[in-house]
C-alpha cells in the first residue's frame, strides 16, 4: 500500500494512544484512512481517536487473546483491515538479573503480539492477495541496546521475525515494512533508543517527524529509517562486529559510570 491509497482504506495502529502511534494515526486519517486507535490507557486512546474522526479499542496486546478481539472489532467497524501498524512496544532497565515476569512481558508485547495479530490477518490478506504490515521495531531491532537485555533480545527478535514475514509472504501481494527510529520524543516519556557514540549526541526527533518519515516511505523499502544514519551503523556493525561490540563495551562501560538512561 502506498500513501496515495490510503483514502477510504481501513487501518489499525496499536499503542496509539501517545507518540509515534498517536502521530500515525493522525498522518493516516489525514491522508483519508478510516482508523481504529488501540491502546491500553483508555484516557490516552479516546481523544485521539476523536481527533482522528475514528474508534478506539482499549486493551493490552501482551493478553495472548486481545490481538484476535483486536482484529475482530476493527473488521466490524471498517470492513476490512488494509494497513495494521504494530507498534505497542515496552523497554525497561537492567538485564539477567531482572525478572522472568519483566522478560515475559516485553516479549508477549514486543514479539508475540505481533506473531498473534498477522495470525488474525493472513487469511484474509491471503484471500485478498494484498495485505500491509507495519512493525516498529526501532532502530534497536538493528543495532542492540545498551543498558536494556529483554528489550535488546526481543527487539533482535522482532526484526527477524519482520525479515521472516516479509520474504514469506510476498508473493502473496503481503507487503511487511519495518520501521526503525532511534530516539524519539513522546508524551508519556522518550522512547526507541538511538546508535550515537555517546548519548549527548542523540539526535531526537519527534514523533510527527517519523510518521512524516513512514507516510513518504510506505510500500517503499523494507526498512524505513526516520534517523537515516542507522544504516551507516548497521553497516558497520555487521562488517566489523569486533571493533562494534568493542565500541559498545566502551559506551556501556560510560553509561555505567554515569548512571545514565539506556542507549541503542
Amino acid at each position: 500500500m502506498r500513501t496515495s491509497e490510503l483514502n477510504g482504506a481501513g487501518v489499525v495502529v496499536t499503542g496509539a494512544g501517545a507518540g509515534i502511534g498517536a502521530a500515525l494515526a493522525r498522518g493516516f486519517a489525514a491522508a483519508g484512512a478510516r482508523v481504529v486507535v488501540n491502546d491500553i490507557d483508555v484516557g490516552a486512546a479516546k481523544p485521539v481517536a476523536r481527533d482522528v474522526g475514528g474508534s478506539a479499542v482499549v486493551g493490552d496486546m501482551s493478553d495472548p487473546e486481545f490481538p484476535r478481539q483486536l482484529v475482530a472489532t476493527s473488521l466490524a467497524e471498517l470492513g476490512r483491515i488494509d494497513l495494521f501498524c504494530g507498534n505497542a512496544g515496552v523497554f525497561g532497565r537492567g538485564g539477567p538479573e531482572l525478572g522472568d515476569s519483566v522478560w515475559d512481558r516485553q516479549w508477549q508485547i514486543n514479539v508475540m503480539a505481533h506473531v498473534r495479530s498477522f495470525r488474525e490477518l493472513l487469511p484474509m490478506w491471503e484471500a485478498s492477495r494484498k495485505g500491509h504490515y507495519l512493525m516498529t521495531v526501532s532502530a534497536t531491532g538493528l543495532l542492540s541496546r545498551i543498558g536494556d537485555a529483554p528489550y535488546a533480545t526481543t527487539k533482535h527478535a522482532a526484526q527477524g521475525l519482520a525479515e521472516w514475514l516479509h520474504f514469506t509472504y510476498a508473493h502473496l501481494g503481503v507487503t511487511v515494512q519495518s520501521l526503525c527510529p532511534r530516539a524519539v520524543v513522546a508524551a508519556r516519556q522518550p522512547q526507541e533508543g538511538g546508535q550515537p557514540e555517546t548519548s549527548a549526541e542523540l539526535d531526537v526527533v519527534t514523533p510527527e517527524n517519523v510518521a512524516g518519515c513512514v507516510l513518504a516511505n510506505l510500500g517503499g523499502p523494507f526498512l524505513i529509517l526516520p534517523h537515516p544514519e542507522v544504516a551507516d551503523y548497521f553497516a558497520f556493525r555487521a562488517a566489523q562486529p569486533d571493533a562494534w561490540l568493542e565500541r559498545r563495551s566502551e559506551e556501556s562501560r560510560r553509561l555505567a559510570e554515569s548512571e545514565l538512561p539506556p542507549v541503542d
